[in-house]
């Protein structure tokens, strides 16, 4: 499992080939590509835990020992990078408001362990049953409405310091669009950097305070991360369970897209480990849940590095993998980053928040959904409404938060719906009456 074959001369990559994962450059070079890899995961993984609350160092050292229990599951065949994922924002922050972060642990536990077991029965069964049950329409509306939940969230932020974070929203647009390949793809973490330096001058020339380093001055250099536990007993932990769950599907698109990106850049028979891929990133979900982590997930950033590069080794993965272990062992890293002010937070969550959403209507629009048939556009607008306006029921402790609501409504919609649509068809061909258009003039069919 730990023998790499040499590429070529080590040094360089040949004009249209590729390092597979089973083959390496030189050490050297490994490493470099390997510290650039944390470079990529950088600001998006550590965004994560400033935006929820969770400790920052917890998160990096579960990130990194989850990338190396991926790496174990897959048998070394598969490069990735778990870092944290921003599915997870939306209900950690609605769950750690209301039941308290204990509560949100359990529900990236119960994430993880239901993801492990997709992947098991993806293992031996394969991917088609979850297009069945969770088919284009459906999916790319779950995937969306998580990004739109959070849109009042990025609101409040902004508005504490407007200046940075126009600042920060415009230098993250204009990254992304004026930059192409490694750049364009860590386009967010540049934005927090130039957002955090406007603001520091902006406290440097009104002498107002917008940024405390008192923190960072008073950590330690080396220390072990604070760990929490889930708490399971709490009245409110299962309905923050229920909010949590929509998540695996946002985790198994990222983790099939991923197995396929790779697979159609190195070889076919990369996509056989879908299953296990699953099975990993569950594993690593609920162990970094279990400790106070934030769940994990495959990192496009990651996979922008990989295709600029040409290089797919495992190899580069365990170095970047050990490196986020030892930067998860300085507590000043993690206070640096909670220094970041919240205008910054507020102008890159407005974009970051809003591309989660664009990531699901991305979906419909990749496969062609049909909005003109009416069952596909109600299953799409009551999600969306559900989670912008935020939605809820509550029985008691027990609470059904915006995401859920919607998620549920987007399949039941959408197979009631369908199930309906069957049964009229039946009925027209038997003779029975069947109405010629739908709302916005489509079939109904």
């Amino acid at each position: 499992m730990f023998s790499w074959k040499l590429h070529g001369d080590g040094r360089t990559v040949e004009p249209g080939a590729v390092v597979g994962p089973s083959e390496r450059l030189n050490w050297g070079a490994t490493v470099a590509i390997g510290l650039q890899h944390v470079i990529a995961m950088f600001g998006a993984t550590f965004l994560v835990p400033v935006l929820t609350g969770f400790p920052v160092s917890t998160t990096l050292l579960f990130s990194g020992v989850g990338t190396l229990l991926f790496l174990l599951v897959t048998k070394n065949r598969l490069p990735s990078y778990l870092g944290s994922s921003f599915a997870f924002i939306a209900p950690v922050t609605a769950a750690t408001a209301t039941a308290g972060m204990g509560s949100a642990l359990a529900g990236i536990v119960a994430v993880g362990v239901l993801l492990a077991a997709i992947g098991v029965l993806v293992q031996f069964v394969g991917l088609q049953w979850v297009d069945r049950v969770m088919p284009p329409v459906v999916a790319g509306a779950i995937v969306a409405l998580i990004g739109f939940n959070l849109a009042p969230v990025a609101w409040q932020s902004f508005q504490q310091q407007p200046l940075p974070g126009t600042i920060t929203l415009v230098a993250v647009i204009l990254f992304s669009v004026l930059f192409r390949g490694f750049l364009g793809r860590i386009s967010i973490f540049l934005g927090v950097i130039v957002g955090y330096g406007a603001t520091v001058l902006l406290q440097l020339t009104t002498g107002e305070q917008l940024i405390d380093f008192a923190a960072v001055g008073a950590a330690p250099w080396l220390g072990l991360p604070t760990f929490e536990v889930p708490n399971f007993a709490s009245p409110r932990t299962w309905s923050v369970i229920a909010m949590f769950l929509p998540v695996v599907l946002v985790l198994v698109a990222e983790n099939v897209g991923h197995v396929r990106g790779v697979a159609a850049m190195t070889d076919a028979t990369v996509n056989r480990s879908t299953g296990r891929a699953l099975i990993a990133d569950g594993a690593a979900t609920t162990l970094a849940g279990a400790f106070g982590g934030s769940g994990t997930t495959t990192y496009g950033e990651n996979i922008g590095v990989m295709a600029a590069t040409r290089v797919y080794s495992t190899a580069v993965y365990w170095i970047a993998g050990l490196t986020a272990i030892l930067l998860s062992l300085s507590p000043k890293v993690g206070a640096v980053f909670n220094t970041i002010p919240p205008g910054v937070l507020g102008g890159v969550t407005t974009a970051l928040y809003g591309l989660i959403g664009i990531i699901g209507i991305k979906i419909w629009v990749d496969n062609r959904v049909d909005f003109s048939r009416p069952v596909n556009q109600y299953t799409g607008a009551v999600a969306l409404v559900l989670a912008i306006a935020g939605f809820s029921m509550q029985w008691g402790d027990f609470q059904l938060g915006a995401i859920v609501l919607g998620s549920v409504a987007a399949l039941v919609i959408y197979h009631l719906g369908n199930a309906i649509a069957r049964a009229r068809r039946t009925g027209a061909d038997d003779g029975g009456p069947i109405p010629a258009v739908g709302p916005l003039g489509g079939d109904p069919r």
